[in-house]
């Protein structure tokens, strides 16, 4: 990819993130990741600013410095799980998720359009999950993820004609990624269970998710918008 702009992206810090700044960074990028922590990585190419994404006042602080870079990628990857089922769902957690999953993701893509506007180039990607078509115990977390894929379809009608893509990418079960094992335990029968339930026979990693990222991005890549790609084994059309 020539002519590298500058990439924003939530949640760089860990898992599933980092592997995506990594790619970012061996690709040329410069990054800034908007997390609770800094990405765990020395380089000038990096700027992080801490900061909980659930804090709408705090964000739009924030989003006065992005909409002041050169950064033309969004990658909101940023994402979090709060169990639930019906008959006891947090409303609070349902408004926490609301706001990290959507309302996150329009503020900084509105702080980014203009600059994208103006290039007439654009690549905004938004990691989903496959939870988004439903899975038990997900009422907060699918019915956001699901929106995320509605966000990106609308966004990607409205911005085509400026140059703009917007894709979601939606993971199965992703091993290695602190969300995975606050619900799945590290190296237990539980992880072996699941694999056998996939149809590739295994986990996912985050460099398979990082892989579909960077796919989505390339500055050559114009013709390929509003479209929801699962990376999940094959779990989106069989099995868990």
């Amino acid at each position: 990819m020539s002519m590298k702009s500058g990439v924003v992206i939530t949640g760089g810090s860990a898992g599933i993130g980092l592997r995506i700044v990594e790619e970012l960074l061996a690709a040329g990028f410069s990054v800034i990741n908007l997390a609770r922590r800094k990405v765990p990585i020395a380089s000038d190419d990096i700027v992080d600013i801490e900061i909980d994404l659930t804090d709408r006042l705090a964000l739009a602080s924030a989003c006065e410095q992005l909409a002041a870079s050169d950064a033309r990628v969004f990658i909101h990857n940023a994402g979090a799980i709060r169990p639930d089922l019906l008959g006891g769902i947090d409303l609070a957690d349902l408004d926490a998720l609301n706001q990290l999953h959507l309302g996150a993701a329009i503020q900084i893509a509105e702080a980014l359009l203009p600059g994208m506007k103006a290039e007439r180039f654009g690549r905004i990607v938004i990691i989903s999950s496959r939870a988004s078509v439903g899975m038990q115990a997900r009422s907060s977390y699918a019915a956001t993820k699901a929106g995320q894929i509605a966000l990106a379809r609308t966004w990607a009608l409205e911005l085509a004609p400026c140059g703009i893509t917007v894709n979601t990418v939606a993971p199965g079960p992703i091993e290695a990624t602190e969300m995975f094992h606050e619900i799945v335990p590290a190296n237990s029968a539980m992880v072996e269970e699941m694999a056998a339930k996939i149809p590739v026979q295994r986990l996912g990693l985050p460099a398979d998710v990082a892989q579909a990222v960077m796919f989505f991005i390339d500055r050559d890549n114009g013709f390929v918008t509003g479209q929801n790609l699962f990376v999940c084994g094959g779990t989106s059309i069989g099995s868990i």
